[in-house]
């Protein structure tokens, strides 16, 4: 049985407005519809009942106390480049967008810290610490339009985690917002403790199902010294997996090791109007990058690298010579969303994550479905991590409605194949809802309800993003 909600009433609304002020409460049609959708596609859309872009902490308190004593809905909004339907409010209710609280607060040397709001631009973020000789690491491909907050909703993870490792390894404190407005501040600037059960890493990937996060503290790490990027055009994905495997043990500094297919290199290609070698015959490219402390040991660490491809069958293997090179070879793989999105903005992405031993299985499943459902396919992904993107585009004379049910069986045989290799159905992207029926059917029961129980502990009334990750239903009475 579905929970039951309230709805935001006109005192409601002025409640809001006395809060927040006139031209932070968004109750216009036209002006709510932005905020309807995410990246998953508009085809998804719900309108809310009320968009609030609240400044402060202050300001989220009083919002999710009104929110509270009126059993209000509320889904949280940054930039809305998520795919699995995070940020559409299912449930209607309010929508509380982090665009205002936009600021970096502090850049803290001693303890190499940023302290962030969660609606700063991720890649802003790495343009200032950058300035004072830092790198924050747990930037993801979207880096020029995600925020921090939606990394950390996400745990969101991109080129440099084979690396540096996702969003988790770099988020030392949080300040979040509980259902009624009560504030616990988690972590802070320290990097290890045995204090108690770790709340902090219960919240980032949560996606805004247990609290609203309205301050994050994240590590800085010092600047990469001096690096090379390849561009390695293999035969095959097999021959390009078996040498990142070989790449992976070799014990050089390894900053990236990206892949993309032959379609989505043709494809990528076209838009930013930069062509890789070989694209045309080849059919895997490895981006790799590497990080010398010395320009020897770059040099050695690159012919390394190198050598060890030419042993599994690269067609060739090319050095950027400069950063204009680097920024070509990568610009195929930074735009490739939205490459897609040109060529079909209703195109549906996904994201499974494997052993990097069953990656050559994996892509193999994606091409048999693809077949099966007569989809065209590309594929890019982290291959040093066994996380890999599939993404489909909907075909001529199809309805949106039908596509929406389409791609989801389309997804849900593969990330039932991506299961039974040892792996999940989300490596970066996300449960949101859209995969929230694959993760119930993946996860044990006990599993699940745990992941219940905790949910109520932080929501009992379960107002924070109703319909993600775990079904907002009620037990009746009787049922198991």
């Amino acid at each position: 049985m579905a929970r039951e909600y309230g709805k935001v009433t006109p005192s409601i609304l002025e409640k809001l407005t006395e809060a927040l002020g006139k031209n932070r409460v968004l109750a216009d049609e036209a002006s709510m519809e932005p905020y309807s959708w995410d990246e998953t596609g508009k085809n998804f859309a719900v309108m809310p009942e009320v968009v609030v872009r609240p400044g402060s902490t202050e300001e989220v308190q009083a919002v999710m106390a009104i929110a509270q004593r009126h059993h209000i809905p509320v889904t949280m909004s940054a930039a809305r480049s998520g795919v699995a339907g995070g940020a559409v409010p299912l449930r209607r209710g309010i929508v509380i967008t982090t665009e205002k609280m936009n600021r970096i607060i502090e850049i803290d040397e001693i303890n190499r810290t940023a302290t962030v709001e969660p609606g700063v631009i991720t890649n802003d973020l790495c343009k200032v610490v950058a300035e004072r000789g830092f790198l924050y690491a747990g930037s993801p491909m979207s880096t020029l339009t995600s925020t921090v907050g939606g990394n950390v909703a996400t745990n969101a993870g991109g080129a440099k985690g084979i690396r540096y490792g996702s969003t988790r390894a770099h988020v030392l404190g949080l300040e979040a917002i509980l259902p009624g407005g009560e504030v616990i501040r988690l972590g802070g600037k320290i990097r290890k403790g045995t204090w108690g059960y770790d709340l902090k890493d219960l919240i980032i990937g949560s996606e805004g199902t247990l609290a609203v996060v309205t301050k994050i503290i994240v590590n800085l790490e010092p600047l990469p010294g001096r690096t090379a990027d390849l561009l390695v055009p293999f035969a095959s994905i097999d021959e390009a997996v078996l040498a990142t495997s070989k790449i992976l043990s070799l014990g050089v500094s390894l900053i990236s090791c990206e892949y993309l297919d032959q379609p989505s290199v043709l494809l990528t290609s076209r838009y930013v109007n930069y062509a890789y070698p070989f694209q045309e015959r080849a059919g895997a490219f490895l981006l790799v990058q590497v990080e010398g402390a010395s320009e020897e040991d770059l040099e050695r660490d690159c012919d390394r690298v190198g050598n060890l491809c030419y042993d599994q069958g690269a067609m060739e293997v090319f050095v950027a010579d400069n950063r204009s090179d680097s920024a070509d070879i990568w610009s195929v793989r930074q735009n490739y969303a939205e490459a897609l999105r040109v060529r079909d903005p209703y195109f549906v992405s996904g994201d499974v994550l494997v052993p990097l031993s069953e990656v050559p299985a994996i892509v193999k499943a994606i091409g048999e479905r693809a077949e099966k459902y007569d989809l065209e396919c590309v594929i890019c992904g982290h291959i040093g991590e066994g996380n890999m993107h599939p993404d489909i585009f909907k075909p001529d004379g199809m309805s949106v409605k039908e596509w929406e049910v389409y791609a989801e069986k389309f997804f849900a045989d593969l990330i039932r194949v991506a299961v039974d290799l040892g792996g999940i159905g989300s490596g970066e992207h996300g449960v949101g809802f859209v995969k929230k029926p694959f993760l119930i059917e993946t996860k044990g029961r006990v599993e699940m309800a745990l992941m219940e129980r905790v949910k109520g502990a932080f929501d009992p009334d379960w107002i924070l993003n109703p319909g993600k990750i775990v079904d907002d239903h009620i037990q009746e009475e009787g049922t198991p």
